[in-house]
C-alpha cells in the first residue's frame, strides 16, 4: 500500500514534470498564426472518425454550447473545419468535420511535439527511459488515458481517422 509521503512526493514530481509537459505542449503551438488554444483544442477533437455535431463538441471540450458555436464559427471563417446543416434549425444538430487545411495544422503542431519529446528522450539513460515508460505508462492507465487509445486519446475504433490523419500530413 502507497503511503501518504509517497503519494504527496509523487504528486510533487508529477507536477514538475507537468510544468515540463506544458511547455513543450506550448513550444509546439508557439508557431501557430491566428489559433487560439481553445480553438486548437476544438481542431484535436474534431480528428475523431464519427461526425460530431456542435453539442457533441461542447460536450468533449466541457463548455457551453454556444461557445462551441462561436470556436467553430471562427474556425469556419479560417477554413479550419466545415459545418453540414442539420435536418432542423437548431445550430447544436449541424455536424462539423475537419478541413485539410485543419487536420494540416493539428499534424504540424503533433510533429512539433513529438520531435521535442523524442529529443528529451534521446538524452536520458537507457535505464531511465525504460523507466520513464513504464512509469509513464502506468500513470496513463492509472488516469484512464490507456494504451487502447491512440495519440489523440481516442478508441481503437477510430484507427480510419488515424489512417486518413496519417496520410494528410504525409506518414503513410
Amino acid at each position: 500500500m502507497n503511503t501518504k509521503e509517497d503519494i504527496d512526493t509523487a504528486a510533487e514530481t508529477l507536477l514538475i514534470a507537468s510544468r515540463a509537459f506544458i511547455g513543450i505542449a506550448a513550444r509546439s503551438f508557439a508557431g501557430v498564426d491566428d489559433i487560439t488554444l481553445p480553438q486548437y483544442r476544438a481542431l484535436v477533437v474534431l480528428t475523431r472518425a464519427s461526425a460530431l455535431t456542435v453539442g457533441d463538441l461542447a460536450e468533449a471540450l466541457d463548455v457551453h454550447s454556444s461557445t462551441a458555436t462561436r470556436v467553430c464559427d471562427r474556425l469556419e471563417m479560417k477554413r479550419m473545419l466545415r459545418r453540414r446543416p442539420g435536418a432542423s434549425a437548431d445550430r447544436r444538430l449541424t455536424t462539423v468535420a475537419l478541413t485539410a487545411k485543419g487536420r494540416r495544422l493539428v499534424g504540424r503542431v503533433t510533429e512539433h511535439r513529438l520531435r521535442d519529446l523524442a529529443t528529451i528522450a534521446a538524452a536520458m539513460s537507457p535505464g531511465d527511459l525504460k523507466d520513464t515508460i513504464r512509469a509513464l505508462t502506468a500513470f496513463a492507465d492509472a488516469a484512464g488515458e490507456g494504451a487502447r487509445l491512440d495519440r489523440f486519446g481516442w478508441s481503437d475504433s477510430t484507427t480510419a481517422t488515424q489512417s486518413h490523419f496519417n496520410r494528410s500530413v504525409g506518414r503513410e
